[in-house]
């Protein structure tokens, strides 16, 4: 397995379509089955060997340090790294961590449900002078297609990404390992002192510097809205009431593609197996 410790999570955003007009809630502690969302990715990161975690934090900086405090596993070392242009692209928050990350990272989104085995494979699987996206191909299970930042490959190679492709053979996951040049990318692609990760990775592919990792039948979902999340809770549910019942005879996956589907309706539906963690 990649010798990788570090990670980075992006958490620096306001969270506005979760949040509507509620100005005290913070996207990261929404309940997911009764646990903070937050709560999640790191039991999952733990699991998989992550010793330091960056959070790169903005929006209500202050509140988000707090309660990220409260909820740190015994055994992780977390450390808060401020950007005051949060408002911003997300390339612009992975841009502020760069003095404070050393060598390859693994790099997660604060709003994105995923199982520790994504983690696992991306760590088994990494190849560190590149940028190691975990990419869904299962693309009659996504949620919100319209919505999802969509990649083009050939291969392991990752040719084009972008929200707005047509042609397209999978789905970012948001979880990446991630090269230490990753910062050189974004600063060559900023545009008026702003960026996207999706732009730094649309750079590192046009050099063949981008590759894709398939993680199969796992299972992730972003939670963008209050329908993401009533979704992830209904997946969760479905998940531990399985595993209470009998995994020796169900398997880990059966059955999760066409509860993906009935969750999603005529949106295009996405999800798969819910992190080992979610007690």
């Amino acid at each position: 397995m990649t010798a990788i410790c570090e990670a980075v999570i992006l958490m620096a955003g306001e969270g506005s379509r979760m949040r509507g007009s509620d100005k005290t809630f913070l996207k990261p502690f929404v309940p997911v089955l009764s646990h903070p969302l937050i709560s999640y990715i790191l039991n999952a990161l733990v699991g998989a060997g992550i010793k330091i975690v960056n959070f790169v934090v903005g929006y209500e900086s202050e509140r988000m340090i707090a309660q990220v405090k409260e909820l740190i596993p015994p055994g992780l070392d977390p450390r808060f790294i401020e950007n005051p242009d949060w408002r911003k692209q997300n390339g612009i928050s992975l841009l502020a961590a760069a003095s404070d990350v050393g060598g390859s990272f693994l790099l997660a989104m604060s709003d994105h449900l995923f199982d520790q085995s994504i983690v696992d494979l991306l760590l088994r699987n990494a190849v560190l002078d590149r940028l190691n996206l975990a990419l869904d191909r299962k693309l009659d299970s996504i949620f919100d297609v319209d919505d999802a930042m969509k990649v083009q490959t050939q291969g392991h190679r990752i040719l084009k990404i972008g929200k707005d492709l047509t042609v397209y053979d999978g789905i970012d996951t948001g979880l990446f390992i991630c090269p230490p040049d990753i910062f050189d990318y974004l600063e060559r692609v900023k545009r008026d002192g702003d960026c996207s990760l999706a732009d730094g990775v649309r750079s590192m592919a046009s050099e063949g510097k981008a590759r894709a990792v398939d993680i199969g039948d796992a299972w992730w979902q972003d939670i963008d809205t209050p329908a993401m999340l009533a979704c992830a809770e209904k997946q969760l549910r479905s998940r531990l009431a399985r595993r209470d019942i009998a995994t020796a005879t169900a398997g880990p996956h059966r059955g999760d593609r066409a509860e993906n589907q009935a969750c999603a309706g005529n949106n295009h539906p996405k999800m798969k197996d819910p992190l080992g963690q979610a007690e």
